[in-house]
């Protein structure tokens, strides 16, 4: 491997030497002249540096993704057992809860996993998959090594954000399916019941589900884009995670203060739990479409600032 700062470019004047770590290295890259047909050497083609497939399977045998897909398939199996042992448990509402209906077939109990799962358990998913993916490179000094193979910087983020976005829907989906199915052998398969009042047939079941989970994963978007700033601009993976964490954290808290409204709906995790419209006998789309909004608008701002960051940015580490 030629040292980091000595690395030079082809067809560039020998008095200029500009690292892949440096800004700029790959648009020099691009911009040489075409090589003849007897020329061995190929031409630089970022378009066939750190393909999907590679990145995806990477991450994939990484052992913390191994570990996340084992608690995901053990936890609704432990809740499924506990309300098995000790039932459903009272209810101050009346039965309306989802605690209260959990036990009441494969539908509630998905729905009551998501519920009990979507306020930190998936957040911190959410977080370490995108919060881990840049600033673990560092931390392990591959991430120059990458940018000298040479991988355009736009491209490997890219190329990172979308593994790390396909894991990230990948649990938010993979959670109340399995509980679906255990909710179905422990509690039968009939249809949900509404914590509002009335039941839904087994077409409606499906399509309150994957309403709720394409939510979910929009809500989530704000966790994964501040994860993946804080990973771009730190070598450190468990300060990315834990920043995004607290985040959510610190929104929840003030999102409990009332004296704050009408402030409070500007918080990224007022509208969190807005899916639960979904449920009603029919569905309120308002706030929904409101949280929607407001993750979209911080998600991109988060994103942005990562990209523009990363661009600016020597990698020295």
């Amino acid at each position: 491997m030629i040292p980091d700062k000595q690395l030079p470019i082809t067809g560039a004047d020998d008095s200029e030497r500009i690292a892949a770590t440096r800004r700029g290295m790959h648009d020099r890259l691009a911009s040489l002249p075409m090589l003849g047909p007897d020329d061995a050497r190929p031409r630089f083609d970022s378009g066939d540096t750190m393909p999907l497939r590679v990145e995806f399977v990477r991450q994939l045998k990484r052992r913390r993704t191994q570990l996340v897909a084992l608690l995901l398939l053990l936890l609704p199996l432990i809740m499924a057992l506990a309300f098995k042992v000790g039932g459903s448990g009272g209810n101050d509402r009346g039965g309306a809860a989802l605690v209260g209906l959990a036990t009441e077939g494969a539908g509630n109990f998905a729905l009551f996993t998501e519920f009990a799962a979507v306020g930190f358990l998936l957040v911190v998913l959410v977080a370490m998959f995108c919060g881990d993916t840049i600033a673990s490179e560092a931390s392990w000094s591959s991430l120059r090594y990458l940018l000298a193979m040479p991988i355009p910087r736009a491209r490997l983020l890219r190329q990172k954000l979308l593994v790390a976005l396909a894991f990230c829907f990948g649990v938010n989906l993979l959670l109340p399916a399995w509980a679906y199915v255990l909710g179905g052998v422990f509690f039968g398969w009939g249809p949900a019941k509404s914590p509002f009042g009335g039941s839904f047939s087994y077409s409606d079941t499906a399509q309150r589900m994957v309403i709720v989970v394409v939510y979910a994963s929009l809500q989530a978007l704000v966790v994964a884009g501040l994860a993946f700033l804080l990973s771009v601009l730190t070598d450190a993976p468990l300060a990315a995670v834990g920043g995004a964490t607290f985040l959510v954290v610190v929104s929840n808290i003030l999102d409990s203060i009332t004296a704050l409204d009408p402030y409070r709906m500007v918080l990224p995790t007022h509208f969190q739990y807005s899916w639960l419209d979904a449920l009603t006998p029919s569905i309120s789309w308002q706030d929904m479409i409101r949280g929607t909004a407001l993750a979209a608008i911080y998600s991109a701002i988060f994103f942005t600032a990562a990209w523009t960051r990363f661009a600016r940015k020597d990698i020295t580490s």
